[in-house]
């Protein structure tokens, strides 16, 4: 069941380029007798694994570098900052926290799926570039300045690397929109850079929790991380007849329902 976890996560992961670990952690958490501390540990190091190989398989869609490594370097400071914060919480508050998080991404992909089907339509794992191309936004005033869209980028790495440390998610969920609403990537390349962000972010915590909370377990981690990479290259091949409004409807009643079997364990 721990593989099948696995698979889940990189089957959302390759759908979306974001939210598999937030299945990731309940997943986890209805099969394993462990705190909310190891599962977030395990969930960071799967996702990195996973997320990476959706990295190589995009490879040739490109990367508008200056906002995403804004993104990823703020990401990656502030990530072994949340993992620090996550042994000083009360397991209660991780689980809480934890929730709310998965009832706001929730809400928002149930609402954007009625609101929006158009865009819940665009298949987002694909290889090329859709037609949906946009010039992106400029990130420096008058050749020096940063514009308002880089500090906001800056703003969405910090949130991006706290989350994914503290609660062991990838943030896929705030970068993906960032860079589509406000830097205006089109989808793919928003999808790559979402990816290749969350690798190094969830990486980077990875390294805290292993550093500061003495490792995971290697035989459960080499588990999840392989079914990701067996779910990450089925959602490449499923978002070709799957990516639609109820899918993404469908993605938001899974979370919830996997969030309550955490509850219940």
């Amino acid at each position: 069941m721990i593989f099948v976890a696995g698979i889940v996560i990189g089957v959302v992961l390759g759908l979306t380029g974001a939210g598999g670990s937030l299945f990731a952690v309940p997943l986890l958490g209805a099969f394993l007798d462990a705190s909310m501390v190891e599962l977030t540990g395990i969930s960071l190091g799967a996702v990195a694994v996973s997320a990476m190989l959706g990295v190589f398989q995009r490879r040739t869609v490109g990367i508008v570098w200056l906002p995403v490594s804004g993104i990823l370097i703020m990401g990656m400071l502030l990530a072994p900052v949340g993992r620090w914060l996550a042994g000083y919480l009360e397991q209660s508050w991780l689980l809480y926290g934890f929730t709310l998080l998965v009832l706001w991404v929730a809400w928002r992909m149930w609402r954007e799926a009625r609101q929006d089907p158009q865009a819940a339509r665009e298949v987002r794992a694909a290889g090329g570039v859709n037609e949906l191309d946009r010039t992106p936004q400029p990130l420096l005033v008058n050749g020096f300045w940063p514009s308002p869209i880089l500090l906001q980028s800056l703003a969405g790495g910090v949130i991006t690397g706290l989350l994914s440390g503290l609660l062991g998610v990838g943030g896929g969920f705030v970068i993906v929109p960032l860079l589509t609403l406000i830097v205006r990537l089109n989808m793919q390349q928003a999808i790559l850079s979402s990816l290749l962000i969350i690798s190094f972010v969830s990486s980077s915590g990875f390294v805290a929790h292993w550093w500061l909370h003495g490792g995971v377990d290697l035989h459960l981690l080499a588990l999840v991380a392989t079914g990701g990479c067996v779910g990450m290259l089925a959602g490449s091949i499923l978002s070709k007849r799957l990516a639609g409004p109820r899918l993404q409807q469908g993605f938001a009643v899974m979370l919830l329902f996997t969030t309550v079997l955490l509850w219940i364990r």
